[in-house]
This record gives C-alpha cells, structure tokens and sequence, in this order.
C-alpha cells in the first residue's frame, strides 16, 4: 500500500519553572494514498474532450450560416451573431437537459427543442455547403453538430442515474412542496405591494383638502376678515340687515340694534354698515 508523509500540528503541555502551557508541536505521519479513480479520471476527459467538440463545432456552425446570411444582408456583423443562434440554442437546451436528468417528465421539453435547434443548424450549414458548390463540405458539417451532440446525450444518459417508481414520486412530492412556497412567496410579495399601493392611494384620498365652502354673509368679490362666523341655522348679518331695511330702519345704529337681537350677540359695526351701504347704492 502507497503512502505519504504529511505534517501536522498539535498542542502539548511545556512547564517551565513550575507553570504549565500548551505549546504547538510539529509532527509528521504516514497516511495510505487511496488509489487513482480511473473511473473518474476518465469521465473528466470525455466531457474535456465533448467541450472541446462542441466548441469548434458551433464555431463551424456560426462562420458557415453567417457566410451563407451574408448574401442577403450587407452587415457582417450582424449576419454572424444571428448565426450563433441555431448552434447556441441547442446548447442552452443541453444545459437545461443537465439540470432536469433526474425528472423524466420535465426533460422532454429541452430535449425536443434541443433536436429542433439542432436540425436547423445541421439544415442551415447543408444549405451553406449546397450554396457554396460544396454540398460534400456542408454535410459533413451538418455531421459534426450532431455528431456533438449525440455524445452530449451519451455523456447526459451516463451521469442520470435512473430512479425507482417510488423514489421519483418522493423527488416529484418534493420538488412539488419547495416550488409551491417559492410561488408563495412571490405571490406574497405582490399581494405586499398591492396592499401598500392601496393603502396610500386611500391615505391620500382621505387627507385630500375639501373645497372651502363661500361664507353665507361675504360679498362676491371676495371674503371680509371682519365678517365673524355664524352658527349652523343661524340668522347671517345680510339677512338680518336686509330684514332691517325691509322693515323701514335707515338709521345704521338701529339697524345694528336690530342684528344683535336677532343673532343674539353684538354685529360687527363695520360689517353692518358695509351692508347698509350696499343696499343704499341697490336703493
């Protein structure tokens, strides 16, 4: 059995002088050395080596269909980027197959777009050969995005180990429960939000100022700080000075007389002759 030598560090008692203390101290010991896992050494350098295929794969697909997109747009520019949309979009769906290998429900979808993608590209790449008086050329293109592909799919079937009928019901029950408060919670959130928009729209309605209703007893052109306010179902100053005058009172102190009586407390002098006045003019 193989062997190596490690250092390691551990703490002693050092008296000197009749006190005691832990002290650090080196030492060294021999630890087995598990053997290679040639297992996993070789499965890193197939999907080492899948990485490498896929990237000069899309980087065939991407200069054969931007050539071929080139002939109807004048940008290259753009001819290229929207060539690495038929080999990116089988790619992405390969990412969504690694992250669903363990439900055989939800990787159908990825799969199947991930097949459709790609018999685009292969199809785009043949059209570029057929184009370029090269048929031969873009079939074997065509050959090499699914040939990466296909080892993509062996390397997926090796790493998703199957699972029982039970023990997939337990991952689906789960999976069900976390992504059920996940949607909780976001729906909490926007019921949140919801609230609070509420909640201010009808603080602000309720702390909305009310038009200032006109004073029963000021003129048109406006209010009169002398004028004071009367009660509610009280004689106003202007009806009591009109009554007055009605009644044959010319003279401004007894009109006033009379408005104190009927309103029960002393007119305003100012505001009683003001009135007297404009009657006078209507006069």
């Amino acid at each position: 059995m193989r062997t190596r030598t490690e250092r390691r560090e551990r703490l002693v008692p050092h008296t000197i002088d009749g006190e005691t203390l832990m002290v650090v101290e080196e030492y060294t010991v021999e630890v087995p050395v598990p053997p290679k896992d040639w297992d996993h050494i070789v499965l890193t350098g197939a999907l080492g080596v899948i990485a490498v295929v896929l990237a000069i794969v899309i980087v065939w697909s991407t200069a054969s269909i931007g050539e071929l997109l080139t002939r109807a747009i004048s940008s290259s520019t753009i001819a290229y980027a929207a060539a690495t949309g038929f080999s990116v979009g089988w790619v992405i769906c390969m990412a969504f197959e690694w992250l669903n290998r363990y439900d055989p429900i939800r990787i159908r979808r990825p799969r199947t777009a991930g097949h459709v993608f790609l018999a685009a590209d292969m199809a785009a790449v043949c059209v570029h050969g057929w184009v370029a008086d090269s048929l031969k050329v873009g079939v074997i293109g065509a050959l090499l995005s699914g040939g990466a592909k296909w080892l993509w799919t062996l390397a997926l079937d090796h790493q998703a180990a199957p699972l029982n009928a039970r023990t997939q019901q337990w991952v689906t029950i789960k999976r069900g429960e976390v992504g059920s408060r996940l949607a909780l919670g976001a729906v909490r959130r926007q019921l949140t939000r919801a609230e609070s928009r509420a909640a201010a729209e009808e603080a602000a309605l309720r702390t909305a100022p009310g038009p200032r209703p006109d004073p029963e007893d000021e003129e048109s052109d406006g209010p009169d700080a002398t004028i004071l306010p009367l009660p509610a179902n009280a004689v106003t100053t202007k009806d009591a000075v009109r009554i007055a005058w009605d009644a044959g009172l010319r003279e401004p102190d007894a009109i006033r007389r009379y408005v104190s009586q009927a309103q029960g407390r002393a007119a305003p002098p100012d505001t009683v002759n003001r009135y007297v006045r404009a009657l006078k003019v209507g006069a």
